[in-house]
């Protein structure tokens, strides 16, 4: 259960960084509210999750959902370019996350 609690706090984390971003500096409302929302969300799952999962391999694979999401949501948005390099680093990143899940005991 932790480790479903930690991959939705780290897609929690990609949202929170995209609000954070369109909030332009807190002077937007809603995104604002957002950002707050999945931000308190996004701590708490990971603050739950790491009663079980060691901190280092918890906090490594919140961070690499949380980026990895980010960047291919911007991506995939246009707002974040794409090329062959920024994938393929991408796709090492997801295997690094199921690396560390496979090897965390």
């Amino acid at each position: 259960m932790s480790w479903i609690v930690l991959v939705v706090s780290g897609v929690l984390e990609a949202v929170w960084a995209t609000a954070l971003g369109r909030s332009e500096g807190f002077t937007k409302l809603w995104p604002t509210v957002i950002f707050g929302a999945a931000l308190v969300a996004s701590m708490g799952g990971l603050a739950w999750a790491l009663r079980e999962i060691p901190t280092g391999t918890g906090y490594a694979v919140w961070v690499g959902i949380g980026a990895t999401l980010t960047v291919a949501y911007g991506m995939f948005t246009g707002t974040e370019p794409v090329s062959l390099v920024k994938i393929l680093l991408i796709l090492g990143l997801v295997g690094c996350i199921i690396g560390l899940k496979l090897v965390s005991s």
